[in-house]
């Protein structure tokens, strides 16, 4: 476990569990209340993570039965502030781990009751507000104008909409500025899920270190040894492909360093930018971008060059897959999403559709003369696996960038590796296993960081080295083949980031 918790702890975490459920169940019951809790508490036996381990031991100093509503409110509702307390002190993450829990539990309780009774509801609203009293409250947009401000000025920039979530000394920060979609007056939701492009990569990157701690995988072994049927060049390694120097070209397709433009899968952002709006619904199988990016040559000789390369991301998620026998899905659930609590974020395979909330992305292109904008919220992200297609919000993005620098995820030599730069070739920023280590100059220092973008959406995930101070945001825009957004995503980035972490003191050099 990675949270340390007496006795008298645990009493408290399952008496506010356990005893939500009850609550509910003795509230909004007109019979076989006992019945309910127990079909409720089937939720709280079955968490996950260090919270699941204690909710589970279900012991005996617990007792719930023959007390009327009113007692066991007096009871319950502190005991979930202080549980909630005392997690949020130990780890962050198993405080939303445990909120998400008890009101999946409460849910299940006020499911089996049929018709929902008010006096239920009632106190699913006294429990909700138990657990949240616990939390540091947010700051309103107008308490931290300079955030606002910052956000409203992206938009300006030609963005459509911006959510922004900060978590620093100053407590948690969200806001949003623009539209949700074009044609629309409301801004975008601060709880809205976004494709996070390639963000996607430092979750890959995670599960693949921790196959590693779990000795199914060899950092520095021929990914070869693993994946014999594509006939990889036997010098490249497994840590080659989390850091981009692998060599091997990028399915996507690759610009180099004459100017000259190779391509490959029709994909946004690229001269074939047209061809996949119109063919968006499209299954790719991993193993076919693959077998292309290999029938391409090599960008250099494995190891002595660093070269972005979405190829490797893929490789890794077939890596995942053979050496666990589950899918990508499972195995990310499984040491990640599970644990965290991360029950917003998804891992898509072929589907085209994104959970509401969420704000609109668009393509635009020009035929025949005709300029056209296309609504590309809905597509089939099987053209990125691994690397780019996966659909979160700001807030998981927080609790995993946090939970992950905290040391929750990785063991401490593992995740130095992590975060040990090696040179990019690009001023201030390097690149890890999955992160980029991005110098911000003086009054800014380091932090570990990725964005991700594609067809119209951006993410930002930011964080200081102790996951101390956070940084998420999702951007939506109008993308065309001509890569118009790349400036200006550059420009909202810097801005964000000098705001947030160095002072308001942007570097006109970066």
């Amino acid at each position: 476990m990675s949270i340390t918790l007496s006795d008298k702890d645990k009493s408290t975490l399952r008496t506010a569990a356990y005893g939500a459920v009850s609550l509910i169940a003795a509230a909004g019951a007109a019979s076989k209340p006992h019945k309910i809790a127990t079909d409720g508490s089937f939720a709280l036996y079955t968490a996950t993570g260090p919270v699941g381990h204690v909710l589970a031991a279900k012991s005996k100093d617990i007792n719930l039965t023959g007390k009327s509503v009113a007692e066991l409110a007096d009871r319950v509702l502190p005991a979930l502030t202080a549980a909630m307390c005392l997690l949020e002190r130990q780890d962050p993450a198993e405080a939303v781990n445990f909120r998400t829990t008890v009101l999946v539990a409460i849910e299940a309780a006020q499911t089996r009751q049929g018709q929902p009774r008010p006096v239920a509801a009632e106190m699913a609203r006294k429990i909700t507000a138990a657990l949240d009293a616990a939390v540091p409250k947010v700051a309103v947009g107008q308490e931290r104008p300079e955030l606002q401000k910052a956000i409203e000025e992206i938009v300006e920039s030609g963005f459509l909409g911006v959510s922004l979530r900060v978590n620093d000394e100053r407590g948690e920060w969200v806001g949003s500025a623009g539209v949700a979609e074009l044609g629309g007056t409301a801004k975008p939701s601060i709880d809205g899920h976004v494709r996070i492009a390639s963000n996607t990569k430092t979750f890959t990157a995670t599960l693949v270190l921790q196959l590693v701690a779990e000795g199914k995988i060899g950092l520095d072994t021929p990914v070869a040894d693993y994946l014999p049927e594509f006939g990889l060049d036997e010098r490249i390694t497994v840590r080659m492909l989390l850091q981009h120097t692998s060599g091997v070209f990028n399915f996507t397709g690759e610009m180099y360093e004459d100017g000259t433009i190779v391509l490959g899968i029709p994909a946004p952002g690229t001269p074939l930018g047209q061809e996949w709006v119109e063919d968006r619904f499209h299954t790719y199988q991993p193993r076919e971008l693959v077998e292309l990016a290999l029938s391409k040559p090599a960008r250099f000789e494995p190891g002595t060059k660093w070269s972005y390369s979405n190829t490797n991301y893929v490789l890794a998620r077939l890596l995942i897959e053979q050496v666990t026998g589950r899918s990508f899905a499972a195995e990310m659930h499984r040491l990640i999403l599970g644990p965290l609590g991360l029950s917003s974020t998804v891992v898509p395979e072929t589907s085209p559709e994104i959970p509401e909330p969420h704000a609109h992305a668009y393509y635009r292109y020009e035929q025949d003369g005709v300029e056209k904008t296309v609504d590309v919220t809905r597509h089939n992200p099987s053209w990125t696996p691994g690397g780019g297609d996966m659909i979160s919000t700001t807030q998981d993005l927080a609790t995993f960038i946090s939970a992950l620098l905290r040391g929750k995820l990785l063991p401490a030599e593992l995740l130095a590796q992590m975060c040990t730069p090696h040179p990019t070739g690009i001023p201030t920023m390097d690149y890890g296993l999955g992160v980029f280590v991005r110098d911000l100059g003086p009054g800014g220092g380091i932090v570990i960081t990725h964005n991700g973008g594609l067809a119209g959406y951006a993410t930002l995930m930011c964080a200081t080295p102790d996951g101390s101070k956070t940084m998420t945001a999702s951007l939506t825009c109008v993308d065309d083949s001509a890569m118009s957004v790349a400036v200006p995503f550059q420009t909202a980035q810097q801005k964000l980031l000098a705001e947030v972490f160095g002072g308001g003191q942007a570097d006109p050099a970066q």
